[in-house]
């Protein structure tokens, strides 16, 4: 009979501890608690610390408020131009109300991925691919916006979203390529333009100023032949002006 008592006080031991474990919970900083209490849920999460689950009576779903970095994968998008490009992008979203994403929704992140491709191929699929290119940040300010719209209802917070790849084409590749480099061709022409457009007018200026003072050609031959006598060079025919010739020929013409 002692050893009957003893066992069923042993087993009432361990009912009680395995109670109060079950009805004792600690949840971190980051975590809240919703309760269920007889299927009803409570309007205010509990949390952070201890927090009292009157097992069986009540049941606690903890959902985490830290923010989710979440990879989209490659998704088939068709520009608006008709070029078929994979884009891949990441989303950045949090629990804001962990009610709502208990009781709204079955799964908060499956939810919100789903929500993120499609929306990625409904607003990439309605830009040119030159925008998709050189305009990413508006772009994700704009996936941001309508993905966070959709998500509100959930108590979800999407903070952010970035388009990280756009893989074209190989054909697409070298076309981009070709036009790059023409591009750059233009831009050298003009430049090389610009600079003889700017230097036929200082020879202009030059020649003005030649033209007013004749002894400034005079001098410019000879600072012409000073630096050709630095050189290792071969004969070279230098015409000579024709008023030094004219004053030669009087000095000629005065000795007879």
């Amino acid at each position: 009979m002692g050893g009957i008592l003893g066992s069923g006080f042993g087993l009432a031991v361990f009912i009680a501890v395995f109670i109060i474990f079950k009805w004792i919970n600690i949840l971190n900083e980051y975590e809240r608690g919703v309760i269920f209490r007889l299927g009803r849920v409570l309007k205010e999460p509990k949390g952070p610390g201890f927090v009292f689950v009157f097992w069986p009576i009540d049941r606690m779903v903890k959902m985490s408020l830290r923010t989710v970095v979440h990879d989209i994968p490659p998704q088939d998008v068709i520009t608006r131009d008709n070029v078929s490009v994979k884009v891949n992008a990441v989303v950045y979203f949090r629990v804001m109300n962990p009610v709502r994403a208990v009781v709204e929704i079955e799964n908060y992140v499956y939810a919100t991925s789903q929500l993120a491709q499609t929306t990625l191929r409904a607003v990439l699929g309605e830009v040119e691919l030159d925008d998709l290119l050189t305009k990413r940040e508006r772009l994700n300010v704009r996936l941001q916006s309508m993905i966070d719209e959709a998500s509100d209802p959930w108590g979800v917070k999407v903070s952010m979203v970035e388009v990280k790849h756009v893989d074209l084409p190989p054909d697409m590749q070298r076309a981009i390529a070709k036009q790059a480099e023409a591009e750059r061709e233009k831009r050298a022409k003009i430049i090389h333009a610009e600079g003889e457009l700017v230097a036929s007018v200082k020879l202009a200026e030059a020649a003005e100023v030649m033209a007013k003072n004749p002894l400034t050609i005079q001098l410019r031959y000879m600072q012409t032949l000073a630096e050709i006598s630095t050189e290792n060079a071969s004969t070279i025919v230098f015409p000579m002006p024709i008023n030094i010739l004219e004053g030669l020929s009087k000095l000629v013409n005065s000795g007879e």
